[in-house]
């Protein structure tokens, strides 16, 4: 009798319970992989007897990904028709109920093995993300264009970042649901995730992981058009959060220009042309646009500092 209650109160511990963490899969066609991932992840998180939940987002799969899933033992959230793999994150983000959220791919890139890691370092900081090498990026135009988004990102944010486009990364919840608003429905959602955390002024830290070959399919990402996609992201969180870290170079390059074309000309023709003062008077708008987007931004995360808490 005494044993039969200690079983019972066993299963309360591990179902009565609200999860402390959430771990979110967005998948897309990946029935040959995702049972697998989510075993991976059930088997992890055993180990570190805690209380957890594991939320499968199907984005709209035309075959066996959602069955397989439930039968693997995850919570499936299923979207009616493709949208994207950022809207499956957000789709996951408001079903979560656990206070720290960690999110990885369906297809079996990412290590189970390394949330423990993840989660560790996230009781120092606000998120931590999985930092590929460059050996496991999958081509080099890709390597070349992750270090260019990097240098830039860090630029944006004056903090070095060293895995931009990451889908693997633990983060509190509370900040999650804060910045839900700004994060799109495609690939490019970490980007925007990790340059909104770091401009809010919270911590990320970094954890060195070993990214593997896809268990199937193809990745979705197009090196040109997802890359534009990055930069357009980079440039719409920095005119949001700094934006004088756009305006102000600019700013300085026209100015520059127009000094120059003004020394060519004074030298050749001896005189100060139309084009020189609508470059120097150019830099002059762009300045000032640049000091009052500056002074709204600021007047913005002021007010919404009290209302989100950040």
């Amino acid at each position: 009798m005494a044993h039969e209650l200690n079983v019972t109160e066993s299963k309360r511990s591990k179902t009565d319970f609200t999860p402390e963490i959430s771990i979110i899969i967005p998948a897309y066609r990946e029935e040959k992989s995702i049972a697998i991932v989510v075993e991976k992840v059930r088997q992890v998180m055993d180990g570190l007897d805690r209380h957890y939940e594991i939320i499968v987002v199907d984005d709209g799969s035309d075959d066996e990904t959602a069955k397989k899933a439930k039968d693997a033992g995850a919570r499936v959230v299923s979207h009616p028709y493709n949208i994207g793999n950022g809207a499956a994150i957000k789709t996951g983000i408001r079903k979560a109920h656990g206070e720290t959220l960690v999110m990885l791919d369906g297809d079996g890139q990412h290590a189970p093995e390394d949330i423990p890691e993840l989660l560790e370092k996230l009781g120092h900081y606000d998120m931590v993300v999985g930092a590929r090498s460059k050996a496991d990026h999958a081509s080099l135009g890709r390597t070349f264009g992750n270090t260019a988004y990097n240098w830039l990102a860090s630029y944006v944010a004056k903090f070095r970042v060293e895995d931009l486009t990451s889908g693997f990364r633990a983060v509190k919840a509370d900040i999650a649901h804060n910045l839900l608003y700004l994060l799109p429905n495609t690939y490019s959602y970490p980007t925007t995730l990790t340059l909104s955390v770091l401009r809010n002024g919270r911590t990320i830290t970094y954890v060195p992981v070993k990214a593997k070959m896809r268990k199937s399919g193809k990745s979705g990402i197009s090196i040109f058009k997802d890359g534009v996609r990055f930069f357009m992201i980079i440039i719409k969180i920095c005119t949001l959060y700094s934006p004088f870290r756009i305006f102000l170079p600019v700013s300085f390059l026209t100015f520059l220009t127009g000094l120059f074309y003004y020394l060519y000309t004074f030298c050749m023709e001896g005189r100060f042309t139309n084009m020189s003062a609508l470059l120097f008077t150019t830099s002059i708008v762009i300045f000032m646009i640049g000091l009052v987007s500056e002074q709204v931004c600021q007047i913005r995360f002021d007010r919404s500092e009290g209302d989100i808490g950040i």
